[in-house]
């Protein structure tokens, strides 16, 4: 078992994010083979790649889960996560976000920067995560550095920087020049196992001068005792340790990103490791997390030191085919040991923490412990889901979960054997424990069971997953709409009364019911006004429950009545024939009586859309959503170039929205949308709901 431990300041959370074929894993895999993880490279399209080790992932040759792996670079643990770059993903990047102290994002240097680039540069912004920039493909044809470059300053940030220069072009390009050493480090052939240090050559030296002085001037502006130094001596006066402080504090500022470039598969990545070293941040160095006390509510702040109480986050659940269920964690302070037990403070519930393992892709290593700023998963956790906090039973805490957005595209699935049925149920349930995006609910109208995710591609993965990790064969149909209805009458009074009279004893309910609307979104009210004892107290709750049966199904088509105040305010009963079930009829008849007269109306889910585009297109996505009976609420300027659009849009208009963005921008809009409020459905489309389900 290891039990090797390295000291905080030396570990580095590290994530690979970029659009899909920047080559983010081929990067990771470039790492790996210097770290002396692997002894060849694998290649993508080959499928010998490590974190990419899911069937979907080989044949596709996109990421679609992040996969962590851990490897030592010159006395540094560096933890890295191997995200996905494809949209309908992105919440594998933004859970991986909230637990990374640092990032490396990779670009095309063939394409500059892509639509999803700009995405996963956002979600960086929104987690405040400090990144370096490394340009890849610069040596392949048609990568250009300096073009690339341009593209990061026109639609990202101007406060990009490079820390080297590669020397040479396309196929020629043999090596960097450092910046901050003045020496140039060059390979025969990219894949050779050293760099040589050099002399910078003759014909770069101007290039080199007023690059130098470009990232060293704006890399002391950050800080106030540095600047003050360098119009003292000028840069000449500047030690090389100076220069890297000056960097390392402008990084982890935030708005200054530090960049280099070359072939992820080459001898480079080893300046890209040194990079992730030298200048982005330890766990130390982001500081105190803050959570809230499961009871009290109060502020309590966790130091990222072993001495305070244990406190992690669970960021990602898997399913293992050899150890069964793996929770990734997070630990912000403390320390957990195998074999204790700990507090999942966001259920409730305690946790033996069985096995702790350190991950290597898909290969595992035992570890004893796990202190504060370390990345690794448990085996066995029972009822820990993404997004629960774990930390010491004595001293509770409940940090800041991840947010996820309402998954907007939905399909009907059934089993396509009754042999599948059990086990389609296991499979979606083991998927569901997974991916905090992919929701299941059974329609109640229907009985059909329907699936959200993310985007097309999400549910296609999942449903392939289903059948080659569970053996389930299904069918997948047309997505469903979750309808509602309500009244829009108040004070509608209406009788149930159930009488029925048989041989011996006989059924005798009656009550009277005061209807009226009750805020949106407020749900079902039961109001008990009776006086007297004319309906008695053993009665009143089998009326509530009749109330609410005769709720799930509505007058108009069928679906369940919301938002809705129920008074009982008088009845009748008899002493021998009354019943509990004859109250519960009388209750479900007067509903069923009242709602009919109090103006039903029939209500759809609106959802809050937010779409972020390029400008040249925002004139096409607002018409396109104008036609979906959209209503536009504000529209935003992000950076240079880069508008977001709000609007509310009913949900049955959104079906494929994410595919006819991608089409109408050329990839390069986003959208999210998260359900808001339900509102009436206009007349028109009343009718042909009411007309389709009457068939």
């Amino acid at each position: 078992m290891a039990t090797k431990v390295t000291p905080m300041k030396d570990i580095r959370n590290l994530g690979i994010i970029a659009h899909i074929d920047a080559g983010k894993t081929t990067t990771t895999e470039g790492i790996l083979y210097r770290t002396g993880l692997k002894h060849k490279i694998g290649a993508v399209h080959e499928g010998e790649t490590t974190t990419d080790w899911m069937a979907q992932e080989r044949e596709r040759g996109i990421t679609i889960v992040a996969a962590s792996v851990t490897c030592y670079w010159k006395g540094h643990q560096i933890n890295i996560i191997d995200t996905p770059g494809h949209i309908d993903f992105t919440v594998e990047v933004e859970r991986s976000l909230r637990v990374l102290d640092g990032a490396c994002v990779v670009f095309d240097g063939k394409m500059g920067v892509e639509s999803q680039s700009e995405t996963v540069w956002r979600q960086a912004d929104k987690y405040g995560v400090p990144r370096v920039c490394f340009i890849n493909k610069i040596n392949q044809t048609g990568g250009d550095f300096y073009k690339s470059l341009d593209s990061i300053h026109n639609r990202l940030s101007k406060r990009a920087f490079p820390i080297h220069l590669p020397i040479g072009f396309e196929q020629s390009i043999n090596g960097v020049v450092d910046l901050v050493t003045m020496k140039a480090y060059t390979y025969k052939d990219f894949t050779d196992h050293e760099l040589v240090e050099g002399e910078i050559p003759a014909d770069m030296l101007d290039k080199v001068k007023k690059y130098r002085s470009l990232l060293i001037e704006n890399a002391v502006a950050e800080d106030e005792a540095m600047l003050e130094k360098y119009f003292e001596v000028g840069e000449e006066g500047l030690s090389e340790e100076e220069i890297k402080q000056a960097i390392r504090s402008a990084v982890l500022g935030g708005n200054f990103f530090a960049v280099t470039g070359g072939d992820g598969r080459g001898v480079i990545v080893e300046k890209v490791l040194d990079m992730v070293n030298d200048y982005l941040p330890s766990p130390l160095d982001r500081g105190s997390n803050w959570g809230t006390h499961p009871k009290t509510g109060e502020e309590i702040e966790r130091k990222p030191t072993e001495a305070d109480p244990f406190a992690a986050l669970a960021f990602k659940i898997t399913t293992d085919p050899f150890v069964g269920k793996l929770a990734y964690f997070r630990v912000y302070s403390g320390k957990v040991t195998a074999g204790s037990y700990v507090l999942n403070s966001t259920t409730g519930e305690k946790e033996r923490v069985g096995r702790i393992v350190r991950l290597q892709a898909d290969k595992r290593e035992d570890v004893t412990e796990v202190g504060a700023g370390d990345i690794a998963a448990i085996v066995g956790l029972k009822g820990t889901t993404t997004g629960n906090t774990l930390c010491d039973q004595a001293n509770p805490i409940v940090l800041e979960s991840i947010t996820f957005p309402e998954p907007p595209v939905s399909i009907a699935i059934e089993p396509k054997t009754k042999a599948d049925q059990e086990k389609m149920s296991l499979a979606l349930q083991r998927l569901a424990e997974e991916d905090p995006t992919f929701r299941i609910r059974v329609d109640d109208e229907t009985g059909q069971t329907i699936i959200s995710g993310m985007g097309e591609l999400h549910l296609e993965i999942l449903v392939d997953r289903m059948k080659r990790e569970f053996n389930v064969e299904a069918n997948i149909g047309q997505p469903q709409v979750a309808y509602r209805e309500t009244i829009r009458k108040d004070g509608v009074e209406v009788q149930g009364k159930f009488v029925r009279q048989s041989g011996g004893r006989g059924q005798y309910g009656d009550v009277w019911l005061r209807l009226s609307q009750n805020e949106p979104g407020a749900g079902f009210e039961f109001i008990n006004s009776i006086k007297g004892g004319v309906v008695p107290t053993e009665y009143i709750k089998p009326v509530q429950q009749g109330i609410e049966e005769a709720m799930s199904n509505g007058v108009i088509a069928g679906y369940p009545v919301v938002d809705i105040k129920a008074e009982l305010y008088d009845g009748s009963y008899h002493e021998v024939d009354s019943s509990e079930m004859a109250f519960t009829i009388a209750g479900s008849m007067a509903l069923q009586e009242g709602v009919k007269k109090a103006q039903p109306t029939l209500l759809e889910p609106v959802m809050k859309v937010v779409v972020v585009t390029p400008e040249e297109f925002m004139g096409d996505v607002i018409g396109d959503l104008n036609s979906k009976r959209g209503r536009i609420e504000s529209m935003e300027d992000l950076s240079a170039g880069i508008k977001e659009i709000t609007a509310f849009v009913p949900l049955g208009e959104m079906f494929g929205y994410t595919t006819n963005l991608r089409s109408m921008t050329q990839g390069r809009a986003s959208s999210s949308m998260e359900l808001d409020h339900y509102a009436d459905v206009p007349n028109n489309v009343a009718d042909a709901i009411i007309a389709k389900n009457s068939k």
